[in-house]
């Protein structure tokens, strides 16, 4: 017998006159603390400084919201530039607060490198140490992030008759009535435990001493190859993908995740190869003033 789970959550937590404040952003915002947190920790074990932690961690919380929104529409509605762009910037449509529904990972992936390549060249240091660093705190976000998805009742699994299968049973979505894959869950937990495992690698192993690409590879080959795999248990994101399945049997989110993954796999290959452990001394002068 099916043990469903009837899904009755209101994506509103509470509002504040017009003002809705969901779930979904509660959960984005623990997680960008907690990853936060993570990197305070490491800053520490490595002596660097709170102000270059914190004026890291600002920008690129900001540069991965940037680019969770402008990548949705580049990869899936890229009508919307030319018919509504607008509504890529402001959560309004028809004159009503609808949040920010369209957030693409990639894109966020994209920024967060584009963003951190800058940072490093800015402040001469290695931007694999950065990258490194930054590798071990952001599968907590991303943990998180689908949480929220599941609380948003989006990104729902395809049909299935699994016996944890969910029912998305709030109103207006509708997907009523039909017992879907809980896919952020699966996607979830991978990240949950992705994070544990580079917490205690490089604390009770690396000791802070990672060999350059070693956890960025791991998380861009662990995160896109489970995105790959997860994907064929969802359902399609936009209608155009249900043309682009029935052509090649792959969606957008999976042809974005392979070169993902081969970059990966690539770096992993290169970190075992050449072995080099960069290392990022703060100048004196920006340690001085914390």
């Amino acid at each position: 017998m099916l043990a469903v789970i009837n899904w009755t959550v209101n994506p509103v937590a509470f509002s504040i006159g017009f003002l809705e404040v969901r779930w979904y952003g509660i959960l984005l915002a623990t997680g960008f603390l907690l990853a936060y947190l993570t990197l305070s920790r490491i800053f520490k074990v490595e002596n660097l400084s709170q102000q270059l932690l914190d004026k890291l961690s600002l920008w690129t919380i900001i540069w991965t919201i940037v680019g969770l929104r402008i990548g949705h529409f580049l990869f899936y509605e890229p009508e919307q530039f030319i018919t509504a762009p607008l509504e890529i910037i402001l959560p309004i449509r028809d004159g009503h607060y609808v949040g920010y529904q369209g957030l693409a990972s990639h894109g966020a992936v994209i920024a967060i490198i584009l963003y951190l390549v800058y940072f490093s060249w800015k402040r001469k240091m290695n931007t694999w140490w950065l990258l490194d660093r930054l590798s071990i705190a952001i599968p907590i976000a991303a943990a998180f992030v689908r949480i929220g998805n599941l609380m948003n009742h989006e990104i729902v699994g395809s049909i299935t008759t699994v016996p944890w299968a969910f029912n998305f049973t709030y109103g207006g979505y509708g997907i009523e009535g039909t017992l879907r894959h809980p896919a952020q869950i699966y996607e979830s937990i991978t990240y949950l435990l992705l994070y544990f495992g580079l917490i205690i690698y490089y604390f009770k192993f690396a000791k802070g001493k990672v060999p350059q690409g070693r956890t960025t590879g791991v998380i861009l080959t662990v995160i896109f190859t489970a995105r790959f795999i997860i994907e064929f248990f969802k359902e399609v994101q936009v209608a155009k993908e249900s043309q682009l399945i029935a052509d090649i049997g792959l969606n957008i989110g999976q042809l974005l995740s392979i070169p993902f993954v081969l970059l990966g796999i690539a770096l992993l290959i290169f970190s075992f190869v050449k072995r080099k452990i960069p290392v990022y001394v703060e100048p004196k002068k920006v340690k001085e003033n914390r």
